[in-house]
Order: C-alpha cells, then sequence, then structure tokens
C-alpha cells in the first residue's frame, strides 16, 4: 500500500513538472501599468511560454528572452509568447512564436533565433511576419498590420491558403515581400481586405509614430562611419615652404632693417647665350578609372552538384543579403547613388545564373540574352530573359518599381518575383534575384542577374 502511494505521488510531482511552461526570458524593465501572465509585472520577473502580456495607457515593458533578444511592448498593447524553445546544440529544434494582437512591439531577433530563422514567427491578426536577422517594429490592430526595419530584414505576408496564423516559421511565395533595413523610410503594410503586403513610404504610418519609443530603449545598430575625406595636395613644393614658414604673430612688432652699406660692383658686360628651343610636350593617354562593382550576387547552397557559391554575401562591407530561392543579391554600403531623375535607359546583360527546377529535378541553367529598361521619370522597369537548361528552354518577364534608395521590387502585375539594387555613381550598375513558377508549365525558374549601362 505505501508503495502504491509513493508510486501515485512520484507520478503526480512527474505530471505538475512536465505541465510547468518553459521560461522565455525576464522582464528586465517595466514602467505604468504592465500585466505579465495575469499577475502586475515585476523586475526580474519570469516570463514563461503561453504568458499573455498587456500595457495600459502608460505601461512599457522591456523583456530580454532567454537567447539574448528583446520583446518590447509599448502603452495600449497586447502580445502573447506561444513558443519559445531554444535548441542549442540543434538549431533545426528551435521553435520561436510572438503574436501582437493590438498596439506597437518591437522584437530583436537573439542568438537563437539568429541560428534559426525559418524557425521563427511574429504573428498579428491579419500577418505573419519572418526574419532574415533582424530587429523591425510592429504596429497592429484587428484590420491593419504595418512594419518597419530598424536593422536586418523581415518577409511578411497576409493570411491566407498559403499562410496560415497556425504555422510556424516564415510565410514565402508570390504573397510575401521583404523589407530591409537599407530601404529607409519605407513600411510594409497589411489590411484584412488584402493579404499582398503593399510597400509604402508614409513616414507618420510608422509604428514608432503610433506609440514614440522611450529613450532608454536598446540602441539600433549603426552603420560603421564613413572614412573622413583626405585633402591631396598637388602641389608639393609649395606646400614645403609652407611648412617651412613662421606663422605671422600681429603682436610682435615688424622689426625695421637697417640700411645696408652699397658697394658698387665692377661692370662686367656678358653676352646672353642663345635661347633654347621649347620642347613641345607630348600628351601621354591616361588609362581609364575602373569600374568599381558594387552589386554581387551569390548561391547561398548547394544546387544539382554544384556547390555554394557566397560571393560577397554576409562581408562586412556589404548591405544584408536578399535571399530568395537558392540565390541572394547584396550591394556595397555607403554607397554613392544619385538616381536619374529623368529618361529611359537600357541596360546590357553582364553576367548571372538560373536554376531549372521541374518537380524536384534541379539543374543549373544558362541566361541566354535579356533586356532590362528603367524607367527613371516614372521609377518603373521592365526586364526580360531567355534561359537555357539542357533541353529546356524557359522565359521570363517581369515589371516594377525603383525606390529612392535605388532597390528594385516587383510590381502587382508582374509574373516574376524580382528583388534587387542599383548602383554606381550615377546608377549604370543593376542586379537582381527573380523566381518564376507561373510562365513555363512544370518548370520553376529562379536565378540572379547582373547588369551595366
Amino acid at each position: 500500500m505505501l508503495l502504491k502511494i509513493a508510486l501515485a505521488a512520484g507520478s503526480l510531482c512527474l505530471f505538475a513538472h512536465s505541465a510547468v511552461a518553459a521560461e522565455a526570458g525576464k522582464v528586465v524593465f517595466v514602467t505604468g501599468e504592465v500585466h505579465v501572465g495575469g499577475r502586475t509585472a515585476m523586475q526580474d520577473g519570469a516570463v514563461q511560454e503561453g504568458d499573455r502580456l498587456t500595457t495600459g495607457a502608460d505601461g512599457y515593458v522591456y523583456v530580454k528572452t532567454i537567447d539574448n533578444g528583446f520583446l518590447i511592448l509599448r502603452p495600449n498593447s497586447a502580445a502573447r509568447v506561444v513558443a519559445y524553445s531554444i535548441d542549442r546544440n540543434d538549431p533545426s529544434k528551435t521553435q520561436v512564436k510572438l503574436e501582437l494582437t493590438k498596439g506597437v512591439a518591437r522584437a530583436i531577433s537573439g542568438q537563437g533565433v539568429q541560428q534559426a530563422k525559418q524557425n521563427f514567427r511574429f504573428n498579428t491578426p491579419v500577418a505573419a511576419i519572418g526574419v532574415r536577422g533582424t530587429d523591425f517594429t510592429v504596429y497592429t490592430d484587428q484590420q491593419t498590420s504595418r512594419v518597419s526595419v530598424v536593422s536586418g530584414g523581415v518577409v511578411m505576408s497576409g493570411f491566407g491558403a498559403n499562410c496560415l496564423a497556425a504555422g510556424t516559421g516564415p510565410c514565402e511565395g508570390r504573397n510575401a515581400k521583404e523589407l530591409f533595413a537599407s530601404q529607409r523610410g519605407l513600411l510594409l503594410q497589411v489590411d484584412r481586405n488584402n493579404n499582398i503586403p503593399q510597400v509604402m513610404q508614409n513616414p507618420a504610418l510608422a509604428p514608432d509614430q503610433t506609440e514614440k519609443p522611450r529613450g532608454d530603449e536598446p540602441a539600433a545598430k549603426q552603420a560603421a562611419p564613413s572614412t573622413p575625406m583626405t585633402q591631396v595636395n598637388l602641389d608639393p613644393q609649395r606646400a614645403q615652404s609652407l611648412n617651412n614658414a613662421r606663422p605671422i604673430n600681429p603682436a610682435t612688432p615688424t622689426p625695421v632693417p637697417t640700411e645696408p652699406v652699397v658697394v658698387a660692383p665692377p661692370v662686367v658686360i656678358i653676352e646672353p647665350p642663345a635661347p633654347l628651343p621649347v620642347p613641345v610636350p607630348v600628351p601621354v593617354p591616361q588609362p581609364a578609372l575602373p569600374v568599381v562593382q558594387e552589386i554581387f550576387w551569390g548561391r547561398w547552397q548547394a544546387v544539382a552538384g554544384s556547390p555554394a557559391q557566397p560571393g560577397r554575401l554576409g562581408d562586412p562591407d556589404v548591405e544584408v543579403g536578399t535571399y530568395y530561392t537558392p540565390y541572394a543579391i547584396t550591394r556595397l554600403k555607403n554607397s554613392v547613388l544619385v538616381m536619374p531623375k529623368d529618361g529611359t535607359v537600357a541596360f546590357k546583360l553582364a553576367g548571372g545564373e538560373a536554376m531549372l527546377d521541374r518537380g524536384g529535378s534541379n539543374s543549373i541553367a544558362s541566361i541566354e540574352s535579356g533586356q532590362l529598361s528603367m524607367d527613371f521619370s516614372n521609377r518603373t522597369f521592365s526586364t526580360s530573359l531567355e534561359i537555357k537548361g539542357g533541353v529546356d528552354r524557359a522565359s521570363v518577364a517581369g515589371t516594377g518599381i525603383i525606390t529612392q534608395t535605388g532597390m528594385l521590387f516587383e510590381d502587382q502585375r508582374s509574373n516574376t518575383i524580382i528583388r534587387g539594387y542599383l548602383g554606381g555613381p550615377n546608377a549604370e550598375q543593376a542586379g537582381y534575384v527573380f523566381k518564376n513558377s507561373s510562365t513555363n508549365p512544370g518548370i520553376t525558374v529562379s536565378g540572379a542577374t547582373l547588369w551595366n549601362r
């Protein structure tokens, strides 16, 4: 009898232990009216999986997650930690899912999320947000959600048949849009009646304007300062004479020299030599300055037996790459881009690669020809490609918009997903990654291209 009681008590203890939710993080700052899991939030208080967080009109709460990330709620907001399980030994088993049902929240990816971006999901009532390694801010009510990026990038999609609220990880595909911190001033917005995110340029609608951050929120990562300009003196003799000159002190009186004794020299008459002929300079041709490449593409995973080819992706002097299928594209940071205000410009195909996917059978393909035309007056572009891989041929075409920072996005008329950049001081370079699964029956085409004027 005693043995049965002991076993029963042990079973109850085990059940009680397994029922305890895992800790997702701790409250590191709280002010005003804030509740966590139905309790008044306290400094250093634990936040568990499943906890609901709410803030009143004066409430702010900063939660530091177990992988050193942050979840920050501003006033009049409500969120829930659906799941926060970090597996450091096997990141593929990490699962993180957050929900914001109203108000404004900022999410900063921790180390665990950085290692398992494919297993992170941030839901609102109308949209799903995934990360590319990110610090972002979200506003939502029951009808509309808007996101802005502080650093890194996000991918956003409205809920629909291909993106369910119950899902995990980011929603990809035609109805998904990416946004990166380099697209300064832009937002992504999803409405309940339109599940395709819209790219917007309206600072007044930014989440930071709906509920402003406190001054003590974690600082955003700043771009590296630009190299100071060095002035080059093209006249070294003049520079040396200036360096040897003494500074003039107006408070010190200038000494008056005494009158020298003049002794008349003897008169000597010397016939001047005949003038030498003046040589005519022969112009020396100067080599053209090399064109600095600013746009780079890479293949971040092996395809059809060909190894990954990351290129410049991940280098400290380039922007966070824009990834689509196995290809990604990036651009030099702090590049000086002067966008033409008008005119139409045709670009020439300079390089690239494509992949043909026929029902899971992948093959590397070549881009045989293409056209890219930019209408800078209307900030639009159009492009087309002819692709060959073995016996298969495919055609790709698309249209899109050009942002003020020189980024390329497909528009709603386009059958092809296109993400890319302009580069060079006068937009002489272009590049984009693409994906098309509707034009060529049974074949999904993706790839990367580079273009020059």
